[in-house]
């Protein structure tokens, strides 16, 4: 398994309670240094918010966007984003944990020193997405889409990654020796150099036509 170190979220060790709709008094989208627990964003769409310094959780986003997003040293626990559109925000210091994250869109996005953590982001999209020390752990990624990402010092420690399509997206240096899959998509160049069991090798070698003998 290769060890991924990343930064955590840099919070202050006091947040003050806020409501996510203060967000709509300020001149520019922005809210910095909130703690916002127990609630529902619905029907939202905003367009280069600015999210510093903010605790999320328990709260639920209904059917709401935020595209090119600026994300730094936030935190997300308990929380159900599902379908939620991050595509093209900056995410940086940022933990999911214990969230529900189905279908949640990040393409075109840059992802740095990011948690995923005992998550559900089955069928959520990472095409064309930059990630540069990320982890995911203990979560399912089930037929998530990673079309064409760029993985730097990426980390998958028992993850599911059944029906996951790594098309065109360059595992070198990747371990999936822990992961679990009936099937994945991925083509043969993009497995020069990646790490797995010697179970996976022999499925991987069907791609390549070899009938392997016990």
């Amino acid at each position: 398994m290769v060890n991924i170190k990343i930064e955590q979220p840099k919070l202050p060790a006091s947040l003050k309670d806020t409501r996510f709709h203060e967000v709509f008094y300020e001149e520019d989208p922005e809210l910095v240094n909130g703690s916002i627990q127990g609630t529902e964003v619905e029907n939202e769409s905003i367009e280069r918010l600015i999210l510093s310094k903010v605790l999320f959780k328990d709260v639920t986003f209904i059917n709401s966007s935020f595209l090119n997003v600026d994300m730094t040293d936030v935190v997300f626990e308990n929380c159900n984003l599902s379908n939620v559109r991050l595509d093209g925000g900056n995410i940086h210091r940022v933990e999911f944990k214990d969230c529900k994250l189905l279908g949640l869109h990040l393409s075109e996005a840059n992802l740095g020193n990011v948690l995923f953590e005992n998550c559900d982001v089955s069928l959520s999209d990472f095409a064309d997405t930059r990630l540069k020390q990320v982890k995911f752990e203990e979560s399912s990624l089930k037929s998530a889409n990673f079309f064409n990402a760029k993985f730097t010092k990426v980390s998958l420690n028992h993850c599911n990654l059944n029906d996951v399509d790594f098309t065109h997206t360059m595992l070198k240096g990747i371990d999936l020796s822990t992961c679990t899959y009936e099937k994945i998509n991925v083509s043969l160049e993009s497995l020069v150099g990646c790490e797995v069991s010697a179970e996976q090798a022999l499925g991987f070698a069907s791609l390549l036509g070899l009938k392997v003998k016990e």
